[in-house]
């Protein structure tokens, strides 16, 4: 529960070094380096953008290198959620990066056998395309394309619908005479008609006509929505459609050629993911080279590291490099970065403080009080034995054979793995096992009719939902003191003692009274169904308290403002605050409501896992119903669980005292994806 304390060094060294100290700075990842603040119009910065670029570039072409190598051979592109980089030795690493450009090169290569592949898998399904379209032809014998002779015409095409032979002459031959000028009957009719085939509610047909009328049969047949083939053939359709068969054996067998190049490479990827991190690092060190001001011969640096740390980094720099470094203050106007400090236990909750904001250097980190009521509430929303044992057990695995996976995802899984612990002890004390699975599986298969077999350790909350309620908003009234604490804690810190007793005690006083105030009260009965009862002068007290506190709101709260009539308004608002207090409260119901609907549809699972009967299809059917219902609400109610006590901690606890503005402490540092060089001993 502790902001780990700063100091900041600024370093002056020969541009000789500069290599040499960015390098050991980055490989010891102990200073956050910020020149920002480093301003003079004699010194100048390089233009690293290209060199950066390039870097970038490279490693994100073996990162897709090693995806397209995972495609086409048994190797893992690596860098997944759980994934952990792979430990190397220094020589190894070296070896690697004085060979670096046969690695791109090959890396070149394997991209552009890539590239062919998709061109003729784009090639074959034109192909594919083509053949398809082509089927309804098949039994044409004629290209496509065929226009014709000298004096007979040729029309090939589309009938939308499906047409007989007569209505076809009838309509093709509208319009047209005969040599005597009067109209020709379709047995007359030079033009022959034939139907190729008939599918999908289309008519393929072929129009042969003298050539004297192709004008009037083509007006005619368009006017009933003829329309030329799709596509562009115009060869025979059987010539054609043998040809595309050929060419698709052709690229395939091009592209098995090509696979087989590209999996040859395998061998190849651990130099590529060690390739991969050299350009990253790379690509890191020019991002901060490109701030870093230098003169002609000298350059300067500023940044963060551990004020336990400083001294042996002063002295490190000074010996080795022969650099001029000093312990500088911090500025009015700059943020000094945070970085926290906890126990085990609560380290796993870093994340969450994280991702709402950090604390400022002066501030508590209230990590450890967090992390504690993260976990109990988290158990409490999940609540089922069962549930609990799964995440513990697979975070726990994945904790064993994972111990250098990257230590946001291995915090993450502390956390879960703490959250799956408390869910199994929430479980048991409200009886939840899989829901009801242990009695449902005695019922249905071995024929138990006895009374319940695992009975909770506390209450069923199912079997007395008030009861848990009430518990629900004394946890939550806990949960909220303990915030008001840490702002009192804050107070005393700062050596705030009326601050302590006006913004703290007053209001510790105010809402102790008032609860003792509603436990008598035939309220509070009606719905806990608990009646308490009181002695007058504990009944007075509370009234007393009560009245004390808010009269120390109502006058302190304003008390920055020498204007009492401004002061007594600002107090008036603040005491308006107690409302809050109270639709707070009421938002820890919903540790009832999400208990509940584990442990129903937990229940509703096993009931329609059941089903089946006894028996071995039974069995089958359970087992099946079992194993998918509750994986699906074990997901759910986890994602469930886990949004909500974040929103528990963001909004109803760390509205009481916390106000975030932290900069995370950023050390330069080497950057992996894929591996990890050992440390030399």
């Amino acid at each position: 529960m502790a902001i780990v304390k700063m100091q900041k060094l600024s370093l002056c060294a020969a541009k000789t070094h500069r290599k040499e100290i960015l390098e050991t700075l980055q490989s010891m990842g102990v200073m956050d380096i910020d020149n920002s603040y480093i301003q003079d119009e004699e010194l100048q910065q390089m233009d690293t953008r290209t060199a950066m670029t390039t870097f970038e570039k490279n490693a994100a072409t073996l990162d897709q290198v090693l995806k397209i190598l995972g495609s086409y051979a048994k190797v893992s592109a690596g860098g997944g959620l759980f994934s952990e980089p792979e430990e190397v030795s220094k020589e190894k690493f070296d070896g690697i990066v004085k060979h670096q450009g046969r690695f791109m090169r090959h890396a070149g290569t394997i991209q552009d056998a890539e590239k062919e592949i998709q061109e003729r898998r784009g090639i074959i399904r034109k192909n594919e395309n083509q053949i398809i379209a082509l089927q309804p032809w098949v039994s044409l014998d004629i290209p496509l394309g065929l226009h014709g002779t000298r004096t007979v015409r040729t029309l090939i095409g589309q009938m939308p619908g499906t047409w007989t032979l007569e209505a076809l002459y009838e309509t093709a031959i509208q319009g047209i005479k005969s040599a005597d000028d009067s109209p020709v009957k379709a047995d007359e009719f030079p033009v022959d008609i034939r139907i190729i085939s008939t599918e999908n509610g289309t008519t393929n047909i072929v129009v042969m006509c003298l050539r004297k009328d192709r004008d009037q049969v083509r007006a005619n047949l368009r006017g009933a929505g003829f329309a030329a083939p799709a596509g562009e053939e115009k060869g025979v359709p059987t010539e054609r459609i043998e040809y595309y068969k050929q060419d698709i054996k052709k690229q395939e067998e091009a592209i098995s050629d090509l696979e087989k190049k590209i999996a040859g490479f395998a061998d190849e990827a651990d130099e590529f993911r060690i390739a991969a991190d050299y350009y990253r690092t790379r690509a890191e060190k020019y991002r901060l080279l490109g701030t870093i001001p230098q003169s002609e011969n000298m350059f300067f640096l500023e940044g963060w590291v551990k004020a336990s740390q400083a001294e042996s980094i002063k002295k490190m720099l000074e010996e080795r490099f022969d650099a001029f470094v000093e312990f500088e203050s911090i500025r009015e106007d700059e943020i000094e970065p945070t970085l926290l400090s906890n126990n085990r236990f609560s380290e796993s909750a870093e994340g969450v403080l994280e991702a709402y904001g950090l604390p400022t250097h002066g501030r508590i980190d209230p990590t450890t009080v967090m992390s504690f009521f993260y976990v109990f509430f988290f158990g409490m929303m999940l609540s089922d034995a069962g549930y609990g044992l799964v995440m513990t057990i697979g975070c726990a695995v994945l904790l064993l054979k994972k111990p250098r996976m990257a230590e946001g995802i291995k915090k993450m899984l502390k956390l879960f793995f703490w959250c799956g612990l408390s869910t199994t002890v929430w479980g048991f004390l409200y009886g939840g096992f899989f829901g009801d699975a242990i009695d449902v599986v005695a019922k249905t298969f071995f024929g138990y009719t006895g009374d319940t077999l695992l009975k909770p350790l506390w209450f069923a909350p199912l079997n007395d939902p008030m009861r848990l309620l009430i518990w629900c908003m004394l946890f939550g009234l806990i949960h909220l003191f303990a915030g008001l604490a840490v702002k009192g804690a804050e107070y005393l810190q700062q050596k705030d003692i009326v601050g302590f007793l006006s913004d703290v005690c007053a209001w510790y006083l105010m809402l102790i009274g008032l609860v003792l105030m509603l436990l008598p009260s035939d309220i509070f009965a009606s719905i806990s169904g608990q009646n308490f009862q009181f002695p007058a002068w504990l009944n007075t007290l509370a009234k007393g308290m009560a009245i004390l506190g808010a009269a120390v709101i109502l006058l302190m709260s304003g008390r920055a403002n020498k204007n009492w009539g401004i002061r007594v308004a600002l107090g008036a608002y603040d005491l308006y605050g107690i409302t809050s207090w109270l639709s707070d409260i009421l938002s820890y119901s919903r540790l009832l409501a999400l208990g509940l609907a584990t442990g129903v549809i937990a229940n509703v699972i096993n009931m329609m896992a059941s089903y089946g009967g006894g028996g071995v299809v039974g069995a089958i059917i359970f087992i099946v119903v079992f194993i998918f219902g509750h994986l699906l609400n074990l997901g759910i109610n986890a994602l469930g669980a886990y949004v909500h006590t974040n929103r528990l901690q963001y909004v109803e606890f760390f509205g009481k005292f916390y106000d975030a503005g932290g900069k995370q402490f950023k050390p330069f540092k080497t950057v992996s994806k894929y591996v990890q060089v050992k440390e030399e001993k």
